[in-house]
């Protein structure tokens, strides 16, 4: 016992310094503590947000709407591209668009983990429709703030409407431009240090996106640059169609030719010093030489690309021989003919002639129909009455062979009409006129004799 007690007695005498020893451990321990627990604050924080973080990234996307659209990409980060049209099936998701060639292929990227289909961010996008770039039908325009461009187009008004809508409400439930989350934020938090994590954030919340100022200014200069070189094209336009020679000039010079079809009857006689086209004259050659006994003569079309070089070659004032193997098909020759009537800017029956010609057929009596469209046969200036005498006297011979050729004075009367013979101004009446016209010819031509005779009234 006694052992035990000084013992004890040691121990207490020793106490007070390992009080203080104690105590001096407890003050480093209580600092220590406290680091620990604002590390801990810290690491809380950083934990939080990680979490905030996790369950984002493993939520399903919800697809929207989905199908097949036309798609072009015209710009990438503000540069443009040549634009490209080409189907893809589109899906519509997570506040962003995924571009796939076909619609097997969002499954099986599912599937892949490597796989990462083209896709657009419309966080801060703008959709509008456009008419100037592309001169496809229902088309609309989607630019990122990244400066990409997307065209997307379908022929079916409904279908193109829907996705416009829809895109547009994805985009408007979205954050604006000026919240939307840079790319990089996850990346940061998964990186960055707790103080820097803290720090970080706290100068994101005060401070704008200088990644936002970036593209914003990008983007305006972009648009005032594309606005400047559209003022530039204008001007230079302008310039250049101020400076340019008149027609006149030009005919003077030979650098532009008369041109025979689309010409006023009355020029091209003139410019030929005759009173009837020498084309017409050739044509009508022709026909008669090897095309009499063709069936369907005039009734038949020929090959319009053979037509149409015809036309040129006759334009351009180049040696014309209609016996050549080129033009061998009748028809060809007959279709230029035809197409010669049809684009003078005014036809071979003048437009001030037309009712009065309309007024004459509707006469009940057959000798008052010849006799008053005989007076306004002669009425007619000379280029247009020589014309159509050669023609008519043309015509009569083809009607005279309708047992072999099967072209009677009515069906030239129907192929006919309505080219020599029109209004200056289509009215609700086109049947009735197209009737008349058809007897007018035909009637011409079965008193050819009496119409076109030199001898008075």
């Amino acid at each position: 016992m006694q052992g035990l007690s000084a013992s004890d007695s040691s121990s207490e005498k020793l106490n007070p310094s390992h009080q203080n020893i104690g105590a001096v451990q407890m003050r480093i321990k209580n600092a220590n503590s406290h680091h620990d627990r604002h590390s801990q604050s810290k690491s809380m924080i950083l934990s939080e947000n990680m979490k905030v973080k996790e369950p984002v990234s493993k939520i399903p996307q919800v697809v929207e709407k989905e199908g097949y659209l036309l798609k072009a990409k015209i710009a990438e980060g503000g540069k443009k591209l040549r634009k490209n049209w080409s189907t893809s099936w589109i899906v519509l998701a997570g506040g962003k668009i995924e571009f796939y060639k076909e619609s097997k292929q969002p499954a099986l990227a599912n599937l892949k983990a490597g796989y990462k289909p083209e896709w657009v961010d419309l966080c801060g996008a703008n959709i509008e429709w456009t008419t100037e770039k592309s001169s496809r039908k229902n088309v609309f325009q989607i630019t990122t703030i990244s400066g990409n461009e997307f065209l997307l187009q379908s022929d079916i008004d409904f279908i193109i409407l829907d996705w416009f809508h829809a895109i547009k409400n994805a985009i408007d439930r979205l954050p604006k431009q000026q919240s939307c989350t840079p790319r990089n934020l996850e990346f940061k938090l998964q990186r960055s240090s707790s103080s820097e994590l803290l720090s970080s954030l706290s100068t994101e919340s005060k401070e704008p996106k200088s990644e936002h100022r970036k593209s914003l200014i990008f983007r305006l200069n972009y648009s005032a640059s594309d606005t400047n070189d559209r003022n530039r094209v204008k001007s230079r336009l302008k310039k250049f169609i101020n400076r340019r020679p008149s027609l006149k000039t030009l005919q003077e010079k030979g650098l532009i030719k008369d041109q025979v079809f689309g010409s006023h009857l009355h020029l091209v006689c003139e410019h030929e010093n005759s009173t009837v086209p020498l084309f017409v004259k050739r044509c009508i050659e022709a026909v008669e030489k090897r095309g009499l006994d063709v069936d369907g003569i005039y009734r038949v079309s020929g090959n319009l690309a053979t037509i149409q070089k015809l036309r040129f070659v006759v334009n351009q004032e180049e040696k014309l021989n209609l016996d050549d193997s080129q033009w061998e098909d009748i028809h060809v020759v007959t279709g230029a003919l035809k197409m010669f009537f049809r684009e003078l800017p005014e036809p071979l029956f003048p437009y001030c002639f037309f009712e009065q010609f309309l007024e004459a057929i509707k006469n009940p009596d057959s000798n008052t129909q010849v006799k008053s469209i005989r007076r306004l046969v002669q009425k007619l200036p000379r280029p247009n009455r020589d014309t159509m005498k050669i023609l008519f006297e043309h015509l009569k011979k083809i009607a005279a062979k309708e047992s072999v050729n099967l072209m009677t004075t009515q069906s030239l009367g129907i192929v006919f009409g309505p080219t020599l013979l029109r209004p200056e101004k289509e009215t609700g009446n086109m049947a009735v006129h197209m009737l008349y016209q058809n007897q007018i010819v035909e009637l011409m031509l079965s008193e050819y004799n009496k119409i076109f005779s030199s001898e008075e009234d």
